[in-house]
């Protein structure tokens, strides 16, 4: 499966994330876009977004766009937080689907 991590997601957490080809929002050259935009350019190569922003799927139509997107919800941003869901983000991607929204943490 290809990933993108969203740029507030430590790049680091690429390595944990065995056996999917994984790339940041920084490595493409997409820092700064907006979250629309950003979906869009994500959808024609990637099939997974993973953010930690809860809100996306309130600020955009995620129907409308032909990624899946995961959100973590550790309790900060810290790679050491965010290594936590990996097992449980692992577990759920082979069942995401392109318009999705998917949570992994508490």
């Amino acid at each position: 499966m290809r990933i993108l991590l969203d740029e507030y997601v430590d790049h680091r957490l690429s390595k944990d994330v065995v056996g999917h080809e994984v790339s940041t929002v920084a490595r493409m050259g997409w820092r700064g876009k907006e979250n629309g935009q950003l979906l869009t350019l994500a959808a024609d190569q990637f099939d997974v977004f993973l953010t930690t922003d809860r809100n996306l799927s309130f600020q955009q139509n995620m129907q409308s766009f032909q990624i899946a997107v995961v959100v973590l919800t550790a309790r900060s941003n810290r790679l050491s937080d965010l290594r936590r869901l990996v097992p449980e983000l692992l577990k759920v991607l082979p069942f995401v689907k392109p318009g999705e929204t998917c949570c992994v943490g508490s």
